[in-house]
C-alpha cells in the first residue's frame, strides 16, 4: 500500500493542528508516550516532530511532507516545495511575527540603532539576513529559551516570535521592527511532489485543511421572513454568493439561509430582527470547499 509520511508540529502548534485535521475529517489519536499518533487513514503515516526540524527532514526525504512555519523554513533555508499557506497559530487563526524588541527605556528606535549591539534569538539566520539587508553589523547569538528576560543585562535586544506582544510588554520590552510575518505552510520534498499518487494525496489533504480553516471563520445563519420584508433583510446579509431562499408552507413567507463571517453575527442579529426576520438560527460549520 502507498504511504505518505507526514510530519506534524509537536509543541505549541500541536493541539491546534490536530483540531484542524479533525475538522478536515482526519481523526488523530495521540499517545503521550509516542511520537507516532494513530490516524484513521491507512495511506498516511504521521510523525510528531518539532516545527524547527520538519523543513530539513522534508528536504532530506525522511518525510514526504510536513507542516512548519514560514519562520523555520526561512531559518533552515530548506529547499522544499510550499503547497499551501495555512493561516493559524497557537491561539487562533492569525499569523505570528518575528520582531526586534529592546528594553523600554533603551535609546534604540530602529534596526540601524543596533549597530555594534548584541542580539539574542532562536532564529539566528533570519535575523542575520534581516540585519544584512539593512547594512547593520551586530552580534547575533542563539538563545536556548527565556529570551525575553535577557535584555538589558545579557544582550541589548532580542528577535522573538510573538502573537500578541503581551509577553514582551510584561518584560518591559518594546518592539522596534518586524522582521517577518509567519504562518504554517504545508511543504513537500520535490521528489515526492513529482510522484503522481503522493501529489494527489497531498492535494486532497490540503483541500480539506483549507476548507476546515475557512469554516472556522464562518457560520450559517437561517431565518424566516415575509416577502414584504425580504428586500430589507437581504440588503443586510453578506454572503459567499447569494443567500438561499426557500418557500415556506405559510403563504407569503420564505426561509433564508446564508454563510457569513462569525464576527458579524453579534451586530447583525438585532438589525435582522428589526427588519422583520423571525426564527433566527446560527450554527457552525466543519468545512467550506470554495
Amino acid at each position: 500500500m502507498n504511504k505518505l509520511k507526514l510530519g506534524l508540529p509537536a509543541g505549541s502548534l500541536q493541539n491546534t493542528t490536530i483540531e484542524i485535521f479533525k475538522k478536515a475529517g482526519f481523526n488523530l489519536n495521540v499517545n503521550e508516550r509516542s511520537y507516532f499518533p494513530y490516524i484513521d487513514d491507512e495511506e498516511i503515516e504521521v510523525i510528531l516532530i518539532r516545527a524547527q526540524e520538519i523543513p530539513r527532514y522534508v528536504e532530506g526525504k525522511v518525510l514526504d511532507a510536513g507542516i512548519s512555519g514560514k519562520d523555520w523554513i526561512a531559518e533552515t533555508e530548506a529547499d522544499v516545495h510550499e503547497v499551501a499557506e495555512l493561516t493559524y497559530s497557537r491561539q487562533g487563526l492569525k499569523p505570528i511575527k518575528l520582531v526586534l524588541a529592546v528594553p523600554k527605556d533603551a535609546p534604540i528606535y530602529s534596526v540601524h540603532d543596533l549597530k555594534g549591539k548584541k542580539i539574542a534569538t532562536e532564529l539566528v539566520n533570519v535575523t542575520k539576513n534581516f540585519l544584512r539587508r539593512h547594512d547593520v553589523e551586530a552580534a547575533v547569538e542563539f538563545s536556548w529559551g527565556a529570551t525575553e528576560v535577557k535584555p538589558p543585562i545579557l544582550v541589548d535586544a532580542i528577535a522573538e516570535l510573538t502573537e500578541t506582544g503581551r509577553s514582551l510588554k510584561a518584560n518591559n520590552l518594546r518592539i522596534i521592527e518586524t522582521i517577518l510575518q509567519s504562518t504554517p505552510r504545508f511543504i513537500v520534498n520535490k521528489a515526492s511532489w513529482e510522484e503522481e499518487w503522493k501529489r494527489n494525496k497531498i492535494e486532497q489533504i490540503v483541500t480539506l485543511l483549507r476548507g476546515a480553516l475557512l469554516a472556522e471563520k464562518k457560520v450559517v445563519l437561517k431565518l424566516n421572513v415575509s416577502l414584504e420584508n425580504l428586500p430589507e433583510v437581504l440588503s443586510l446579509l453578506p454572503a459567499l454568493r447569494k443567500p438561499t431562499i426557500s418557500s415556506l408552507h405559510e403563504e407569503k413567507w420564505v426561509a433564508v439561509e446564508t454563510v457569513i463571517d462569525e464576527k458579524l453575527v453579534r451586530d447583525l442579529v438585532y438589525k435582522l430582527k428589526e427588519a422583520g426576520a423571525e426564527g433566527i438560527i446560527e450554527y457552525s460549520l466543519n468545512k467550506i470547499i470554495p
